[in-house]
């Protein structure tokens, strides 16, 4: 995540006054720990949720536990669900962006650097419009997946904003 994507996601939050929250999961933490490091970002980042095992995304942000046995932890419909719940819980944003994704390794066949980002944006009446996107890692080994994934929630976020 370079610092030129970080401060092009502040400044458009900024210029378009939009407030932002995040459902992070395999990122850990990093993209609203990035974001942090802006000078006055505190008026437009609302938080983040991080919400690593299954049962806090249950917990924290309401995501259905019979999804996610049924389909773990890692596919859209929990991504959108994270990022629904996470808006629900954050009145002042306007738009939440959530990740789910397995970094390896040890994955499920198939799965191995697989990430959804959910997105969910207040529309009219506050009712939420989502999307989901299903995006595979190029990079291999866990920390530098972590960080591509952090970039991917960025670039998702200043297309959104």
């Amino acid at each position: 995540m370079t610092e030129e994507l970080v401060n092009g996601l502040a400044e458009s939050l900024s210029r378009k006054q939009l407030k932002i929250v995040f459902a992070e999961s395999c990122t850990g933490g990093l993209v609203s720990a990035a974001l942090a490091g802006v000078p006055g970002i505190s008026e437009w980042l609302c938080g983040s949720a991080v919400t690593y095992r299954s049962p806090t995304k249950v917990a924290w942000l309401g995501v259905d536990a019979t999804q996610i046995s049924q389909h773990s932890a890692v596919c859209g419909e929990v991504a959108l669900q994270m990022a629904l719940g996470v808006l629900e819980k954050t009145p002042e944003a306007e738009l939440a962006i959530s990740i789910t994704g397995h970094l390896g390794p040890g994955a499920p066949e198939g799965m191995d650097g697989l990430v959804f980002i959910g997105i969910a944006r207040r529309g009219e009446k506050g009712k939420p419009v989502a999307d989901v996107l299903r995006r595979e890692l190029k990079a291999h080994g866990r920390l530098v997946r972590q960080r591509e994934a952090a970039s991917l929630v960025m670039l998702t976020a200043l297309e959104q904003a």
